[in-house]
């Protein structure tokens, strides 16, 4: 007889006999293979499905492994249920063989990669580790927030640098000429009148002479809030140079611009700075058809010389 042939012989008595062929023996070993046989074929579908899906897992060998243990178990379930009916007791025995040799494999693996498991974090340590992590990416998004704002408001600084004058927080001369620019372009597309004032004080280097030079700022500093507080919302005022103002008025024809003209040098005349009085002469110029920016200035400069000319603390 050959290997093949006592594998596969069948004709050993069979365990129904051990049972004497009792039905209700005969039902509980056999529902009780088949369960278990059924139970231990389907984790093995499952661990199969999970390697399948998660191809990044580090014990995917386990799990095929363990898959092929729990398989085999399931066989030799199997087989006891048809050895109650025949004999197949090589093949029952070569089953448990394999399942023991694939159950000791696995316990080996699995002792190699004890160390590894038991870092592997818990799920209290996973809850701590995902609590930091929210805690910092809040702490993150406060910092950006800060950040933001302090760009912001560094920005905020640059830009009134860029467009204001350092002692009046008038606008500078870049920006005023740029403001006006787009004040004759407007009034010309629009065909409304505009108008300029030049403002110069009078007598300014006797007061840097007489009393210092950080008097003289203090005098262009109130001289500035001066004019702002009796401005309207509509005009700039400027700070071009030294002690010459500019201011631009939108929308303003020649004999309004001398009404306000005669405002601002009345203001001045009534301001004061470290006890100092003072006085400003103020030339006024209005927008011509198709005139250009500068034209526009050196008529108004024009107009202050006059102005001074005339006796000073006057508007021409």
């Amino acid at each position: 007889m050959t290997f093949a042939d006592k594998f596969l012989d069948g004709s050993f008595m069979p365990h129904g006999h051990c049972f004497l062929w009792q039905e209700d023996l005969l039902f509980l070993h056999v529902a009780g293979d088949v369960t278990t046989a059924l139970a231990y074929i389907m984790i093995p579908f499952v661990l199969v499905r999970l390697v399948i899906i998660r191809k990044d897992l580090r014990f995917n060998s386990l799990f095929l492994l363990f898959a092929s243990f729990i398989l085999f178990c399931g066989l030799t379930h199997i087989i006891s249920v048809i050895n109650i009916w025949h004999g197949y007791y090589y093949i029952e025995g070569f089953a448990k063989i394999a399942t023991g040799l694939i159950s000791i494999t696995t316990a080996i693996v699995l002792w190699r990669l004890l160390p590894l498991l038991v870092a592997l974090p818990s799920r209290f340590d996973m809850a701590n580790k995902v609590e930091e992590l929210q805690q910092a990416k809040l702490a993150l998004i406060e910092n950006n927030t800060s950040l933001e704002a302090k760009v912001a408001e560094r920005t905020r600084d640059l830009e009134k640098l860029a467009s204001r004058d350092s002692l009046t927080n008038l606008l500078n001369r870049r920006e005023l000429t740029r403001v006006l620019d787009i004040e004759i372009g407007r009034a010309q597309r629009q065909q409304q009148p505009l108008c300029v004032l030049m403002l110069d004080f009078d007598h300014f280097k006797h007061i840097n002479d007489e009393y210092g030079h950080q008097a003289g700022d203090n005098v262009l500093k109130a001289s500035a809030d001066s004019l702002n507080d009796c401005s309207r919302k509509t005009d700039f005022i400027g700070r071009i140079g030294g002690e010459e103002f500019v201011i631009v008025l939108p929308n303003t024809d020649y004999e309004t611009a001398l009404i306000l003209a005669e405002r601002y040098r009345d203001r001045i005349e009534k301001t004061s700075a470290d006890g100092i009085q003072f006085t400003c002469s103020i030339g006024v110029a209005d927008l011509q058809h198709g005139e250009q920016m500068e034209k526009l200035l050196q008529r108004a400069d024009q107009a202050l010389y006059a102005a001074k000319n005339s006796g000073r603390n006057t508007v021409k």
